[in-house]
C-alpha cells in the first residue's frame, strides 16, 4: 500500500552518507552540459581535458549538483509515483573551489513540505563536507513538485514572483547549442531516469518524447554564467538558482540573458528557441 506524502517529515536529518568523484567524473559532466563543442574555445580546455599543455583541470561550479546523495532525505516523505515527479527549483552555494577529484559526506534535510492543492512541493537542502574537513564545501536546495499529493491542508507556502528580471534589454546574451544526443550523455552523470531517455516512460509523464534533464539545462546556464560574468573562473563562482518553467527538447537552441544588478550580482533567465522561458526567477552571485 502506497503511504501518502508526510508533512510531518519538515525538520528531519538523514545520516551522513559519502559519495566521491573522479576527474574522469569532471570530464564526463562537462560534456555532458555541451563543454567543448567547439575545441578552439580556451576556456572550455581546463573542463573537458585533463592532459593540456598549458591548463590544468578544473571543475564545473554547476557539477554539485550531482554529487549530494539525498536518498535517505527523501525516503522519509513516503512514497510517490516517480513518474508525477517535477523538478521545481535549484539552488547552489558553493564556499570554494571544488576539487578534480575528492569524497565528500553529506546530511540532508527536509526543509518544507508545501501544500499546492494539485500537488505537494517538497524542498530538500543538502549540505556537503569533504572528508577530513570541518567547513562545508558547498550546499543544495532542490525543491520538487510532485503531482497529485497535495490537498493535505498543508501550508501553501511563498508565492509570487522574486528575481524578476528588469523590464530593459539585457547586457548579454549567451547562445548555445544542445545536442540531440545530450540526454544520453548527461545521464551517465548519475540521473537515470527513463523520463529522459526512454519514450514509453517519458508517455506516461505526459511528454511526446524524452526530455533533457532539468539539471542539463542548468548546467548549460552556469557554463554561460561562467564565462560571462565569472572570467571563466570557478573561484569566482558563488551561488545560482533558477526554476525551471518549461522543459527542453534534445537538441534545441538556448539563450542564456543577463542582467547585471551590481558588483558581484546578476538576475538571468534561460530560453529555449528563441521565445520559451525554460529557466527563469534566476540569480548569481560571484566575486567581482
Amino acid at each position: 500500500m502506497r503511504v501518502p506524502i508526510n508533512p510531518e517529515a519538515v525538520g528531519f536529518r538523514s545520516e551522513p552518507t559519502e559519495s566521491s568523484w573522479s576527474a574522469t567524473d569532471g570530464l564526463l559532466y562537462a560534456v555532458g552540459v555541451g563543454a567543448g563543442q567547439d575545441p578552439l574555445d580556451r576556456r572550455e580546455l581546463p573542463f573537458v581535458s585533463e592532459n593540456s599543455i598549458d591548463v590544468d583541470q578544473r571543475i564545473l561550479p554547476t557539477m554539485v549538483v550531482t554529487l549530494p546523495n539525498v536518498s535517505g532525505a527523501f525516503g522519509a516523505i513516503g512514497s510517490f509515483n516517480p513518474a508525477m515527479l517535477v523538478h521545481g527549483e535549484e539552488r547552489i552555494v558553493i564556499h570554494s573551489e571544488v576539487p578534480t577529484e575528492g569524497t565528500v559526506s553529506t546530511v540532508g534535510q527536509i526543509s518544507a513540505i508545501w501544500d499546492k492543492g494539485k500537488g505537494a512541493v517538497v524542498e530538500v537542502t543538502s549540505t556537503s563536507t569533504l572528508v577530513g574537513e570541518s567547513e562545508p564545501l558547498f550546499e543544495v536546495v532542490m525543491s520538487a513538485f510532485i503531482r497529485g499529493e497535495g490537498d493535505f491542508g498543508g501550508d501553501r507556502g511563498p508565492s509570487g514572483p522574486r528575481n524578476v528580471a528588469p523590464d530593459a534589454n539585457p547586457d548579454a546574451v549567451v547562445t548555445l547549442s544542445t545536442r540531440p544526443e545530450q540526454a544520453f550523455i548527461y545521464r551517465l552523470s548519475g540521473d537515470r531516469n527513463p523520463l529522459h531517455s526512454d519514450p514509453s516512460f517519458a508517455a506516461l509523464a505526459g511528454f511526446d518524447r524524452p526530455i533533457l534533464h532539468g539539471l542539463c539545462t542548468y548546467g548549460f546556464t552556469g557554463r554561460a554564467l561562467l564565462h560571462e560574468l565569472c572570467g571563466s573562473d570557478p573561484a569566482r563562482f558563488r551561488s545560482m538558482e533558477g526554476r525551471f518553467s518549461s522543459p527542453v527538447v534534445p537538441g534545441e537552441e538556448l539563450s542564456v540573458q543577463i542582467w547585471r544588478t551590481g558588483d558581484g550580482t546578476a538576475l538571468f533567465r534561460t530560453l529555449a528557441s528563441s521565445d520559451r522561458v525554460v529557466i527563469d526567477s534566476g540569480a548569481l552571485t560571484f566575486d567581482a
